[in-house]
């Protein structure tokens, strides 16, 4: 078990490369709401279920993802600023592989 670097661009454009532990079953949002890299109540809204967008991301570096699941993908299809590269961090659970990540935070709908 290890910590793995995520570079993480907030809202205002700002990037922060932040530690994250591989070992505690977390995901992007968890670690963006860790930081404290969105404004208390703007990420993470339904807790993590897939079903807000509020912690959608834009992905920027090459990494091999997980394949969508139907809610995210259907909680995407609803959602507002996204791109092809758009995911939601409540889906993405921090892994090795996952090591030099980028992303920067969509803005708030």
């Amino acid at each position: 078990m290890s910590d793995i670097t995520i570079k993480i661009t907030d809202r205002e454009g700002v990037e922060h490369a932040v530690e994250a532990p591989t070992d505690m079953n977390m995901n992007i949002m968890e670690l963006v709401r860790a930081y404290e890299l969105a404004p208390e109540g703007t990420i993470g809204i339904c807790g993590g279920m897939a079903m807000c967008a509020s912690c959608q991301c834009y992905i920027t570096s090459e990494h091999d993802l997980p394949e969508k699941t139907p809610d995210e993908d259907a909680m995407l299809w609803e959602a507002f600023n996204v791109k092809d590269n758009s995911r939601l961090g409540c889906q993405i659970q921090l892994t090795d592989d996952l090591d030099g990540l980028s992303l920067e935070l969509a803005p708030e709908a």
